[in-house]
């Protein structure tokens, strides 16, 4: 049964699982588990949940969507992604510079074209929605059009997301770039226009240190101190090719994250893509700072960038997101992304247990966008954005399932073995958008 957005409450079952806390942080106190489970939903957010014989009796006549035997989640949150790469999403055999001259520059020209952006936009969130991811931080183009057909798509969805148009007045071809005056302008515009329109919200983007000029950084560093609620999405060190070009373009700052710095483009809004080859002094700034990285296994591994020392950001106790990075990470599955992650981490000997895993899905990624109050797990007043979870929805992962005895083990083997086939349903504000 598809909820009605108009409806004013109704009752959604199901094994529940929500995070409090980091699992490395403080173990088994970290989430609550109830087998059978009942979210009681008001006007799209979350009322009050617990055990179905506690609440079943009292809401006997409210509208029941009943996923007994599933696994119920806050919806998937991606830290990081890029919806116009969707349609060139695993392209074979480049590292990052190249990938990006080759694939996807040609690919972004063609986002000039409001229809083909809208389009695009519709397919991706559909995507999405698919693989139960409910909110992102998601990189547009160049072209301001490309902003506006992804929140117009969005907020048409009430799905809370976070957009920015790219800025990049170098590196890429002169029919791809903008230029720093009439960037920082468009920016600013499309930041008035959807910044809190609804549940959307603006990030600024410059796309690298090596795509803008220092006017455009400097710009992009006078936008982000004028609005600071808004939020600062960009990439640092994710390839060594592009570390030396930036150590070759600004001798006279310190290291990568110093460019950003240099320009005021640190804070607690902000959002750093890959992070793999950072010194100690960066991730002492990064933290001084509030400043996130975003971990993306995906792409690493597929543009062989490297890994992520996770255990840098263990001894430090240091938070980081994680993101699909679509279209370098070839599945917009946060469940796929997870498996990778736990892939890098193996290679370092370093651990992504299945907890810390959903926890990083959920509320990690809410916490990191400063969205904990609203998103990223099941409490009073929360925006009831979730997911449904079939553990038994291929054969192998029935197999599985059946032979876990915990509920570690069951979410190791989601992780490692589901596909799309496992998102049952996803609800947005307590309607549901999605059905498998």
């Amino acid at each position: 049964m598809t909820s009605n957005p108009a409806e004013a409450a109704c009752l959604v079952r199901g094994s529940l699982l929500t995070f409090h806390d980091d699992p490395d942080l403080t173990g088994d106190k970290s989430y609550t588990y109830i087998e059978d489970g009942i979210l009681l939903i008001e006007s799209g957010k979350i009322k009050t949940y617990g055990p179905a014989q506690d609440l079943m009796p009292h809401n006997g006549h409210l509208t029941l969507h009943d996923y007994s035997g599933h696994l119920i989640t806050p919806g998937f949150i991606d830290a990081h992604c890029h919806y116009p790469q969707i349609e060139m999403i695993a392209s074979h055999g480049k590292q990052l510079l190249d990938w990006l001259q080759d694939y996807t520059f040609p690919t972004e020209k063609r986002f000039e074209n409001s229809d083909h952006a809208e389009r695009m936009a519709d397919f991706f969130l559909r995507e999405m929605l698919r693989q139960g991811t409910t909110s992102a931080a998601v990189f547009a183009t160049v072209h301001p059009q490309s902003v506006d057909a992804f929140f117009n798509a969005a907020h048409s969805r009430n799905m809370r997301m976070i957009c920015g148009k790219v800025m990049m007045d170098t590196l890429a071809p002169e029919w791809l770039c903008d230029e720093a005056e009439q960037s920082y302008l468009d920016s600013r515009t499309l930041l008035q226009k959807w910044h809190h329109t609804g549940r959307q919200s603006y990030a600024i983007t410059p796309r690298f240190a090596l795509s803008s000029t220092q006017a455009q950084l400097q710009l992009a560093g006078e936008l982000y101190a004028e609005f600071p609620d808004s939020y600062l999405q960009t990439h640092l060190s994710e390839n060594k090719q592009e570390l030396d070009q930036v150590r070759q373009r600004f001798p006279d700052l310190r290291d990568y994250l110093d460019v950003y710095d240099h320009f005021g483009l640190l804070g607690e809004h902000s959002l750093f893509g890959h992070g793999i080859h950072l010194n100690e002094r960066e991730f002492k700034r990064l933290h001084e700072s509030g400043s996130h990285i975003v971990f993306c296994p995906a792409s690493n591994l597929f543009l062989g960038s490297g890994l992520l020392d996770l255990h840098r950001f263990k001894d430090l106790g240091q938070a980081f997101a994680i993101g699909s990075d679509v279209g370098a990470g070839p599945s917009l599955s946060m469940l796929k992304t997870l498996a990778d992650g736990y892939k890098v981490a193996q290679l370092q000997g370093a651990q992504l247990s299945p907890l810390k895993s959903f926890y990083l899905a959920t509320l990690g990624n809410a916490r990191a966008l400063k969205l904990d109050d609203k998103i990223g797990a099941f409490k009073e007043g929360n925006e009831a954005d979730l997911v449904v979870l079939d553990v038994k929805s291929n054969p192998l992962l029935t197999l599985r399932s059946e032979q876990a005895d915990n509920l570690t083990e069951r979410l190791f083997a989601l992780i490692m073995l589901a596909d799309e086939r496992a998102i049952k349903a996803t609800f947005i504000a307590g309607e549901k958008l999605h059905s498998n």
